[in-house]
Parts: C-alpha cells; sequence; structure tokens
C-alpha cells in the first residue's frame, strides 16, 4: 500500500495523483506501517501550514496525541485540536472537549469541556451526545440536571451505535434517573449494548435475566450472559460465572469449573471468592480437600472482611483443625460473627458461655444467646435446651 502510495506521490509508472497518493498512504498507515506513519504526519505538516484545512488539522493533533509519526505530544494535539475545532471540525471539538475535562495539554477545564462538548453535538457529533450526557448527569462544566442526560442518551442510543450510551440509557430506566422507571425498557437497552459488545451490559442483562426483572426468569439466558462478560473482560462477573457452576443453576453443576472460577474471581480481588474457594478446599469441592488452604483462605477471607468466613475461622480454633486449638480464639471470633447475626455462632456462643470455653461461665449469657438462636431460626436442639 505504501509503495502504492509513493508511485502516485511521484507519478512512477503511473500519473503522479496526490490525492490517490494520499489515500493509499493512509491505508498503510491505518495497517501500521512505520513510514507509511511518519509520511502521513509529514504531509498533514505540509497541509496545514499552506492552508486551513480543517481535517488535516485535525489529523495531524490526533498524530500528536496518539504518537503516530511523532513522539506523542498533548501540548501539540490540543492546539491542533483547537485550530481544527474553530474552523468548524465536529470530531475536533468533541477532541477539545475532552482535553479540557481531562487536562491534556492544557489546564483542565470543565467548563470549556461543556462548552465545546455542546458545539460538537450541534455541528452533529455524535459520540458528542454521550459526553454532553454526562456532563448533565455528573454536574461536570453545567448544573447537573438528570433529564437532560437522559434526554441525550436517548438521542446518542438513537442514533449511533454507541454501546456505552446504551448502557447508561438501561442504567436511567433501571434506578428511574431522569426518567420513570421501567424495567422493560432497561432490559431492552441493556440487551442493544450487550449485542453491540458492551461487557457491563452482559453482566447487567444477566442479572435482570437471572432476577426476571423485565423480563421472564431465565437461568440459561442468566448464565449465557455472564459467561459473555467474562469472555469480554468483565472481573464482577466471574464469581457469579463460578456460582453458576458450583450449584447447577442455568447450566450443569461442574465443581472443578466452579473452583477454577472462584480461582480467577480471588486473583482479582473478590473478597467473597476467599471465602468459597476455602469452602471448596475445606470440602474437597472441584480439587483435593485441603484443611491447611482452606484454613489459610478463610483467614485472608476475614482480614479483607467478609462476614461468613469469621463464623468458620472461629470454628478452626474451637476444633484445632490444621491450627493448635485455641478456645480463647475461638471465642473471639464467634462474638465478632456474632456481632453480623450469623445465628450459628450465636449457638456456638451460648455453648460457650454454658461450658466456660475461651470464657468464664456464665449461664445467663448462655441462655440470653439460647434466646436468641430460638428467636432467629427453628433449631428444635436450642430450643430444647432453651426449655431446659
Amino acid at each position: 500500500m505504501f509503495n502504492l502510495a509513493i508511485c502516485y506521490y511521484n507519478g512512477k509508472g503511473t500519473e503522479k495523483n496526490l490525492e490517490k497518493a494520499f489515500y493509499w498512504c493512509q491505508k498503510a498507515a491505518e495497517n501500521g506501517h512505520t513510514n507509511a506513519i511518519k509520511k502521513f504526519f509529514y504531509w498533514h505538516q505540509k497541509v496545514v501550514e499552506n492552508s486551513n484545512d480543517h481535517y488535516a488539522m485535525y489529523n495531524l493533533a490526533d498524530c500528536y496525541y496518539n504518537g503516530k509519526g511523532i513522539e506523542k505530544n498533548f501540548d501539540e494535539a490540543f492546539y491542533w485540536y483547537q485550530k481544527a475545532a474553530e474552523n468548524g471540525n465536529k470530531c475536533a471539538m468533541n477532541h477539545l472537549a475532552s482535553c479540557y475535562k481531562n487536562g491534556k495539554g492544557t489546564e483542565k477545564n470543565l467548563e470549556k469541556a461543556f462548552y465545546w462538548c455542546q458545539k460538537a453535538v450541534e455541528h452533529g457529533n455524535k459520540c458528542a451526545m454521550n459526553h454532553l450526557a454526562s456532563c448533565y448527569y455528573n454536574g461536570e462544566g453545567t448544573e447537573k440536571n438528570l433529564g437532560k442526560a437522559f434526554y441525550w442518551l436517548k438521542k446518542a442510543a438513537d442514533n449511533s451505535n454507541n454501546h456505552h450510551a446504551m448502557h447508561d440509557l438501561a442504567e436511567c430506566y433501571y434506578y428511574g434517573e431522569g426518567i420513570e422507571k421501567n424495567l422493560e425498557k432497561a432490559v431492552y437497552w441493556h440487551q442493544k449494548a450487550a449485542e453491540h459488545g458492551n461487557k457491563c451490559a452482559m453482566n447487567h442483562l444477566a442479572s435482570c435475566c437471572y432476577n426476571g426483572e423485565g423480563t421472564v426468569k431465565n437461568l440459561e439466558k442468566a448464565f449465557y450472559w455472564h459467561q459473555k462478560a467474562v469472555e469480554n473482560g468483565n472481573d464482577d462477573a466471574i464469581f457469579i460465572l463460578a456460582g453458576y457452576y458450583h450449584y447447577g443453576k442455568g447450566t450443569e453443576k461442574n465443581l472443578e469449573k466452579a473452583f477454577y472460577w472462584y480461582q480467577k474471581a480471588v486473583e482479582n480481588g473478590h473478597i467473597d471468592a476467599m471465602n468459597n474457594l476455602a469452602n471448596c478446599y475445606y470440602n474437597g469441592e472441584g480439587t483435593e480437600k485441603n484443611l491447611e488452604k482452606a484454613f489459610y483462605w478463610y483467614q485472608k477471607a476475614v482480614e479483607n472482611g467478609n462476614d461468613d468466613a469469621i463464623f468458620n475461622l472461629a470454628e478452626y480454633y474451637h476444633y484445632g483443625k490444621v491450627t493448635e486449638k485455641n478456645l480463647d480464639k475461638a471465642f473471639y471470633w464467634y462474638q465478632k460473627a456474632v456481632e453480623n447475626d450469623h445465628i450459628g455462632a450465636m449457638n456456638r456462643l451460648a455453648s460457650c458461655y454454658y461450658n466456660g470455653e475461651g470464657t468464664e461461665k456464665n449461664l445467663e449469657k448462655a441462655f440470653y444467646w439460647c434466646q436468641k438462636v430460638a428467636e432467629n431460626s427453628n433449631n428444635h436442639h436450642v430450643m430444647h435446651d432453651l426449655a431446659e
């Protein structure tokens, strides 16, 4: 492609034609040809030196912004975006707004960002509609106005394939922001966004299918879209996907796959996955039983604030599993679990007070916690003990 461009540029083997030379140079540059990229930059530079061609100005700005054919330079990029915008280039207006919003090549200025976003929209830039909606939604450079945010999201979603706008529009319908809450329309736009590759929309669509919100409950579809979300890089969906495999919801139960995805979720710092991974090691689900690793992950889950793991950790200390039996530590962690209304921990705490394990014997407190268990469960053993 680049050699063809050079032929047209120099009139070698064909009639000289700068338009065709430029076209083939651009195609070569788009395909990563280094010399073409440099030539592409050079030609734009020559054009802007001799004219007010706003397309060339915009492309030159783009070269500086992305480091195409020249070292990346946000100051120069801002300068040429501004020149192109002032000469009527709608794409440059949108990029100029972005520069002001993010403080690239200029001082951050949300009012100017909003101004140029508006100008871009007025000139028909569809991408800018979504950015304008964001300004209204977050009150950036203008007064917060959810109604106007919704209006511009709807315009962007209706007039382009902007999956970000589709997703944000779905969220407006889901939460009733700027418009009356409508779960059916939320599902419709989440699906549109998901079909256009929006990974967050895939996750939200899956949740709607799982819970029957705005659509008929369908665990198979929920599984499908959570799987798609994971495949497209949505980390939040990984833990949920593990749960599908663990409990056989929407797909065949597969403990090995559940274990695999819990591990993946843990690698991304998912706290609940740490507890579930510990459970897998404890019960030998999807992996070989390993009480040491279970104890390790219960500890990690507790350190990171998982309430369910607190009771499990207390059990390790109570029975001396893997670690040395320590009734004081067991009592301490049962107390912590009780603060989170864990019924099993209430029962254990009652037993600790009754038998004086890890604390001084106290029948009044034992009775109190037996009573709490009876009030919060149908545990007939506790009811019997309470009667006694």
